[in-house]
C-alpha cells in the first residue's frame, strides 16, 4: 500500500511517520510530501531514508491513502486535486471540518459515518478529539446536556518554533517568536484568533467540532482555551450537566471500559491525569471524577491526552486503519 504524508517535514507530519512505524500501518512505499522548499530533503522511516517529493509528484505516484498535515490553506488547495485522482485524503487542518459534505471523525467515537464515497476526511481539533472521547460514553447512557471545557494546552500544538520559543526563553536565549507574550513562566489565554463575539477560534472550534462528532446539536459547550509552557500534551477541565442521573462508580466502570480510555482516578495515591504521563502515548487519559455540588447531574473530570499523537497523528491513521479493515481503502 503506497502512503503519502503530506507536510512530512512538519511537526506533526514526522509524528505521523513515527505512528505509522509504530503502529505497523502495511506501507508498501512512503511518499513523502512537502513543500518546494522542502522537496529533495529527506525523511527517515523504518530505518529507511526517503527523498521528500512535491505536489504533483506526490499525486503522480498514486498513493491508496494522503495523511495531510500542512495547514488550512494547502489543504483547501490540494486535497481536492488529491481526492479527484482517486486518492483518499485524511486531512489534520481546519479546512473541512465544519463543511457539511466531509465527515469529521474520531474512529472511537463515531467511525461509522465513514463510507467509500469519503475522499476527504476531516481530522478533528487536538483538544476536541481528547474530549469526546472521554464524554461520548457518558453521553450514551446519560445524555449530555452542557459541557464547560478550559483547556491547559502544550505549546507542541502551535509547532516547532512555539516550542523553541519556550527552551530559548528558559535558557535565557533571545530568538523568535511564535507568541506575543513570554510563555515560559506564563500562561496566556488566547489561542488562535479572536472573533467578533470575543472567543478565540479555537473555542469556537470546540463547540461546533464536539456536536458534528458526537450528532448532537443540542449539546451545548462552552470553552476557555489557555496555552501554558508545557510539552506533554493537553489538559482540560472539563463540568458535564446531564439529562440523567448518574452514580460516580458507574461513571468510573463505563469510562474504564471505553475504547482509547485510560482512568487514572485514586485520591488516596495521588493518581491523576498529567501531560508528564500521557506524553508519547496514543490513549485519553481520564481522573479528577467528582459530583458538582452546586448543581444536579453534573459531573466534573479532568482529561488529558497527547495532542500530536491522539489529538493529531494516531488519530489520523486510526481512520486509515479503520477505512483498510472496512475495505474502504
Amino acid at each position: 500500500m503506497k502512503v503519502a504524508v503530506v507536510g512530512a517535514t512538519g511537526l506533526v507530519g514526522s509524528k505521523m511517520l513515527q505512528v505509522l512505524a509504530e503502529r505497523n500501518f502495511p506501507v508498501t512505499e512512503l511518499i513523502p510530501v512537502a513543500s518546494e522548499r522542502s522537496v529533495g530533503k529527506e525523511v527517515e522511516f523504518k530505518g529507511k531514508k526517503y527523498k521528500v517529493v512535491g505536489m504533483k509528484d506526490g499525486i503522480a505516484a498514486k498513493p491508496a491513502v494522503a495523511i495531510f498535515s500542512a495547514g488550512g490553506g494547502t489543504s483547501l488547495e490540494w486535497a481536492p486535486q488529491f481526492a479527484a485522482a482517486g486518492i483518499k485524503v485524511i486531512d489534520n487542518s481546519s479546512a473541512w471540518r465544519m463543511d457539511p459534505t466531509k465527515k469529521l471523525v474520531v474512529p472511537e467515537v463515531n467511525a461509522d459515518v465513514l463510507t467509500a464515497d469519503d475522499f476527504i476526511i476531516a481530522n478533528p481539533n487536538c483538544s476536541t478529539i481528547q474530549m469526546v472521547v472521554a464524554l461520548m460514553p457518558l453521553h450514551l447512557k446519560y445524555k449530555i446536556k452542557r459541557v464547560v471545557v478550559s483547556t491547559y494546552q502544550s505549546v507542541t500544538g502551535t509547532g516547532k518554533k512555539a516550542v523553541d520559543q519556550l527552551f530559548n526563553e528558559r535558557k535565557g536565549i533571545e530568538g523568535e517568536m511564535a507568541y506575543k507574550y513570554q510563555i515560559d513562566l506564563n500562561v496566556i489565554p488566547q489561542i488562535d484568533v479572536f472573533l467578533d463575539n470575543g472567543y478565540t477560534k479555537e473555542e469556537i472550534k470546540m463547540v461546533k467540532e464536539t456536536c458534528k462528532i458526537m450528532k448532537d446539536d443540542s449539546i451545548r459547550v462552552t470553552a476557555t482555551t489557555v496555552r501554558i509552557p508545557v510539552v506533554g500534551g493537553h489538559s482540560e477541565s472539563v463540568n458535564v450537566e446531564f439529562e440523567n442521573e448518574f452514580v460516580l462508580s458507574e461513571v468510573k466502570d463505563l469510562l474504564s471500559k471505553a475504547p482509547g480510555v485510560i482512568v487514572q482516578n485514586d485520591d488516596t495515591s495521588q493518581l491523576y491525569p498529567m501531560p508528564l504521563w500521557a506524553h508519547e502515548k496514543d490513549e485519553v487519559f481520564v481522573g479528577r471524577l467528582r459530583r458538582d455540588e452546586t448543581q444536579e447531574k453534573t459531573l466534573n473530570m479532568w482529561i488529558v491526552s497527547d495532542n500530536l499523537r491522539k489529538g493529531a497523528a494516531t488519530n489520523a491513521v486510526q481512520i486509515a486503519e479503520y477505512m483498510l479493515s472496512e475495505g474502504l481503502l
